[in-house]
């Protein structure tokens, strides 16, 4: 119930940094525009816009989000704008999605009114 005060001229505590939670997530804001390279372990949500490579254990694109680039992850949704090349496990595009891209993957869920255009590689096992 009681604890001793922190030690204002101790440097704060970080959590262990062993294994890194995939549970981790950024959300790039839609006043955002982001050119250049963006590598996370946790996922991404871009609500925003980018242009570049991004890496992360998993990707999702807002209704009112843009990705231009090169993108690699496990995990890939797609409510918005895609435009580029991938490379996921599972890749998913929602009825809103609008991509133009060459994506190779493992899964493949398209929902029916989805706008795609560009060349799918299903990778080997």
């Amino acid at each position: 119930m009681f604890s001793k005060p922190a030690d204002p001229a101790a440097p704060p505590t970080r959590p262990a940094s062993g294994n890194v939670s995939s549970n981790n997530r950024s959300v790039l804001s839609s006043d955002l525009k982001i050119i250049g390279d963006i590598s996370s372990t946790g996922t991404i949500e871009v609500l925003g816009e980018v242009e570049g490579t991004l890496s992360a254990h998993g990707l999702v694109i807002g209704g009112e989000g843009r990705v231009s680039g090169q993108v690699s992850a496990e995990t890939v949704e797609v409510k918005g704008k895609l435009d580029g090349r991938v490379d996921s496990q599972t890749f998913t595009l929602r009825a809103a999605a609008q991509v133009t891209a060459d994506i190779s993957y493992t899964t493949l869920i398209i929902e029916s009114g989805a706008q795609i255009e560009g060349r799918f590689t299903k990778a080997k096992a």
